[in-house]
């Protein structure tokens, strides 16, 4: 597996961001498909099995595209300026956790959860931070401990009913995502370090793994 993907892709994407435009795209999409595009496939792959194996379940492999979809967007830029590629693990239920790998201008993160949880699994997402507070707030800390947080702030500003606003778990029923990142800065092959950062973020896969099962 090339160890240069998060070089080439930072220097690639450097450049996209200042020539966000289909002429200069045309002309380097021949480096996009043999830098990024080609390595970042073989590297989905390579992860696949061992990921089925960790997380005891099928795993999809998924590249997201490049093009922006612009039609209800301010932004009219064409391209991301950022790869992102992601495993989904097959639970067979309606909780399918993933994941992630993603590289911007800026680094590079390995990522695990759920991203825009639907209405019936955000409900019982949250029966379920109610109910069980401490083995999850535990699973949140040992994550941190790894150097994982938040990908983001939760979306919500209030803690939604009928949940009181100082429940020690008031930050995840805020949520209505629930995805953990940390930076990748690999000093080993960088199949090695994913493995290594996905293994520290299964527990919070298995745990959102198991909402609403069947």
């Amino acid at each position: 597996m090339p160890d240069t993907l998060i070089k080439d892709a930072q220097a690639f994407l450097r450049q996209l961001a200042q020539n966000n435009e289909k002429t200069w795209w045309e002309d380097h999409k021949d480096d996009f498909a043999a830098k990024l595009k080609a390595p970042a496939l073989a590297l989905l792959d390579d992860l696949a099995p061992a990921l089925a194996e960790l997380s005891g379940d099928p795993v999809k492999p998924k590249l997201f595209r490049q093009h922006r979809d612009v039609r209800f967007s301010k932004d009219k830029t064409p391209y991301k300026t950022h790869l992102h590629m992601m495993w989904t693990v097959r639970t067979g239920g309606r909780a399918e956790p993933a994941y992630f790998f993603g590289i911007d201008p800026g680094g590079a993160v390995a990522a695990a959860g759920m991203m825009g949880l639907d209405k019936d699994v955000l409900t019982d997402w949250r029966k379920m931070v109610d109910l069980d507070a401490e083995r999850i707030g535990g699973i949140v800390a040992g994550l941190k401990t790894h150097g994982f947080d938040h990908w983001h702030e939760p979306e919500l500003k209030r803690v939604p009913k009928p949940w009181d606003a100082d429940h020690p778990l008031e930050e995840l029923l805020r949520r209505k995502s629930m995805v953990m990142s940390k930076p990748i800065t690999p000093d080993k092959p960088l199949s090695d370090a994913l493995l290594d950062a996905f293994a520290q973020a299964t527990p919070l896969n298995r745990l959102m793994g198991g909402i609403a099962f069947g």
